[in-house]
C-alpha cells in the first residue's frame, strides 16, 4: 500500500498508532467469491488454475467457493482478536433464464460458522435486481423476479429460511 499511495497515507506518531491499533468497533465483510492471494513478499507470480475450474456463477467474475466465507471468518477471528463481524454483503447469482419456478426457488447454499462472532448478515439482495455489468440477466435476490411475466415475485427457499430464522423458528 505504501508503494501505491505513498505520500497520501496519513502520518501517525507512535502513540497515535498505538491508540488506533485494534480500535475498530466491528469488521464488515463482503463475500462473493475467493481468489488466491499471498503476501507480496511470498508472491511467486504463479497462477493457480483451480480457481477457474470451480462452479461458475452467471457473472463472469463469480466462481462458487462456499467454504471461502468460512475460511475468511475463521481467519479474521484468529488474526484480529475475535472481533464482532457483520457480513455486509454476500450472494451468488443465477442466470434469469426463465427456469421453471420450482427450480429457480431452490437455492441450497449453506454456510457453517466455527464459533466466529458474527453479529449480523446483510444479504445482497432482497430481490433479483439490475446488476451493473449484467442488467436483469442474473439474480442475487431472496425473491425470484420473473421479468418475462409482469415482474411477478416469488420467494426462493432462502427467503423462506430467512423468514423462519427471523421469527425464531430456526436456531443456528
Amino acid at each position: 500500500m505504501v508503494h501505491n499511495v505513498g505520500y497520501r497515507l496519513p502520518k501517525f506518531k507512535d502513540m497515535q498508532a498505538k491508540l488506533l491499533k485494534g480500535s475498530f468497533d466491528f469488521i464488515g465483510l463482503n463475500y462473493y467469491t475467493a481468489k488466491y492471494v499471498t503476501k507480496a513478499e511470498d508472491c511467486t507470480g504463479k497462477k493457480h488454475y483451480s480457481y477457474t475450474t470451480d462452479s461458475k456463477g452467471a457473472s463472469d467474475w463469480l466462481y462458487s467457493y462456499p467454504e471461502g466465507i468460512r475460511k475468511l471468518l475463521v481467519n479474521v477471528k484468529n488474526n484480529y482478536g475475535d472481533p464482532l463481524i457483520y457480513i455486509t454483503e454476500n450472494g451468488f447469482d443465477d442466470v434469469n433464464s426463465g427456469l421453471p419456478l420450482l427450480k429457480a426457488r431452490v437455492d441450497e447454499d449453506k454456510i457453517h460458522y466455527d464459533k466466529v462472532n458474527v453479529q449480523g448478515y446483510f444479504a445482497w439482495s432482497l430481490l433479483d435486481n439490475f446488476e451493473w455489468g449484467e442488467g436483469y440477466t442474473v439474480g442475487f435476490g431472496f425473491m425470484y423476479v420473473d421479468f418475462k411475466n409482469g415482474v411477478t415475485r416469488y420467494p426462493k427457499k432462502s427467503a423462506i429460511w430467512l423468514m423462519k430464522f427471523l421469527n425464531n423458528e430456526i436456531k443456528l
